[in-house]
């Protein structure tokens, strides 16, 4: 198979793994810069050009597109899609779970545990937020925000309002949401891969951060998930309408809740915690169904 792969950087430890696990099954794997791509939408016949050349046809394409240029990456994987070639993860599925807010529209909507989440637009509404997220401490989160970057804990219901009327103040959109106290830092990070969970671990914040992010400084280690635990996990794959992601769960009182489904999740800090071969099992997902035009929505949507 000939699979190309979008990503900025060649050098981070995910994509090495991909390219090394294709390789590894006789697959050849080109990695382009998404932002380096340009495309002739004025045809019948859709191309991709990158750095001059027209690319040569591929089987499958593994989008890796930073949160920053969901935009313009999105754009060339629905070229890709229209081209008919196999997408790991579709385009419309990788805009529903950045946005954060449809993403818990739709998780809500099928019934999938979430903490209590908030969201208004006008400022004059603090109060009214608060009462429905419940007594502080409240976590206060940027719609745009990623790797724990944009969230506040607020510990108090005076610095609660502070905090979000200073983001509204800013003109920028935030969620209101409850703490989970009872997690005590930590979250699951189950990686689902083709419907199933494929391996898990647990991270832990560092001892003066609330947030567990790997990124900032957290541990993580190989975790036993609970069958609730797992099918949580898939059904928030499912929900989504991802092949390959990464399901972030709190274990609260009253069972595990869903804060994100990454649709681009890291394998080294699964990898090393777990000792299993995701990069494996993402190619031979792609080697099981990549078939030519086996895309729900050819780039619409």
């Amino acid at each position: 198979m000939n699979i190309v792969m979008l990503a900025r950087n060649p050098n981070l430890y995910s994509h090495k793994r991909l390219v090394d696990a294709a390789k590894e099954r006789g697959h050849g794997l080109d990695i382009v810069n998404p932002l380096r791509c340009y495309m002739n939408i004025a045809t019948r016949r859709p191309t991709v050009y990158y750095n001059g050349d027209k690319l040569p046809k591929y089987d499958a394409v593994i989008p890796r597109i930073g949160a920053s240029v969901t935009f313009y990456g999105s754009a060339v994987l629905r070229q890709f899609e229209m081209m008919g070639v196999y997408p790991l993860n579709e385009s419309v599925a990788i805009g529903r779970s950045r946005d954060k807010l449809r993403s818990l529209q739709l998780l809500a909507r099928d019934g999938i545990g979430l903490p209590v989440t908030t969201f208004a637009h006008d400022p004059k509404q603090t109060d009214e937020v608060l009462k429905l997220s419940g007594k502080a401490p409240l976590v206060v989160k940027l719609l745009e925000g990623t790797q724990g970057i944009g969230v506040v804990l607020a510990d108090t219901d005076r610095s609660a309002k502070s905090v979000i009327e200073a983001f509204r103040g800013a003109d920028v959109n935030i969620l209101v949401q409850e703490f989970i106290k009872e997690a005590g830092g930590t979250d699951i990070r189950a990686l689902v891969v083709g419907g199933k969970v494929v391996a898990a671990m647990k991270r832990t914040g560092s001892p003066e951060d609330f947030r567990s992010n790997l990124h900032r400084g957290g541990s993580a280690e190989r975790a036993k998930i609970s069958p609730e635990e797992r099918l949580t996990a898939t059904r928030a794959a499912k929900s989504m309408g991802l092949n390959v992601c990464g399901v972030d769960m709190l274990r609260s009182n009253h069972g595990p809740v869903v804060m994100e489904v990454n649709s681009s999740p890291g394998l080294e800090g699964v990898e090393k915690a777990t000792g299993i071969d995701i990069a494996g099992q993402i190619i031979e997902f792609i080697e099981r169904n990549a078939k030519h035009g086996k895309t729900k929505t050819r780039g619409r949507g």
